[in-house]
């Protein structure tokens, strides 16, 4: 059993980096979240995605699987998230051309006024909302999520544990990473660099969300 609930745990782990590391919604609003609130901002992040797929880990258990696998319910799915994408991706740009984002974190030893950071409870809840708006974060949650949980559940809450314990950390490790790494770099590259990546990152939303609006539309949502 040891053997088996590590294994369970390496895979999941495995999993859940190799989608952590592809671009995507969660990791644009993690570079535009630490530009207001710093390295904090990846934690926070995941804390309000860990708690949507904590949610979503229950209700595969109780065998939601299936009907998030219908073609008429990810098409759905599809349409409702890419709205809400192209939603951010405007808020994001429109935020970076008024100049609401600055340089600087509090503590920097120039005068520039930094940006106050969003209330903690508004970036977790980011987390929830960005993971919900993607339409292939269901249907992972669906297929191979599914099939995650079936076999950890079969080792028991021991099984179910591990899996989870190993999906989350990925998370964490690599968006506490970029977030770190976004926030020390602010303070090498120009503000006006800064508001162009802000700019990039709400022009990739958009782009995201046409596209998977456009992939409702025509049923064509898929892995």
């Amino acid at each position: 059993m040891p053997a088996e609930l590590l294994a369970l745990f390496t895979t999941a782990f495995m999993v859940g980096l190799s989608g952590a590391l592809m671009p995507g919604p969660l990791l644009t609003l993690a570079i535009e979240e630490s530009t207001r609130r710093g390295a904090g901002a990846g934690p926070l992040l995941v804390l309000g995605h860990g708690l949507l797929e904590l949610l979503m880990l229950f209700l595969l258990l109780l065998g939601l699987g299936s009907f998030l696998a219908q073609p008429t319910v990810s098409r759905v799915v599809a349409v409702l998230g890419g709205a809400v994408l192209l939603w951010l991706g405007t808020d994001m740009i429109r935020s970076a051309m008024a100049g609401q984002l600055q340089l600087t974190l509090p503590g920097d030893k120039d005068n520039l006024p930094a940006l106050p950071p969003r209330p903690a409870l508004r970036t977790v809840t980011a987390g929830g909302l960005i993971s919900l708006a993607n339409p292939y974060w269901l249907l992972w949650w669906a297929t191979i999520g599914a099939a995650f949980v079936a076999q950890a559940a079969r080792l028991g809450a021991g099984g179910v544990a591990f899996f989870f314990s190993g999906h989350i950390l990925s998370d964490l490790g690599w968006y506490s990473l970029v977030t770190a790494g976004v926030a020390a770099g602010r303070r090498v590259i120009s503000q006006r660099a800064y508001r162009y990546l802000i700019v990039a990152c709400g022009l990739f939303l958009l782009v995201l969300g046409v596209l998977f609006i456009a992939a409702g539309y025509r049923g064509q949502i898929s892995l």
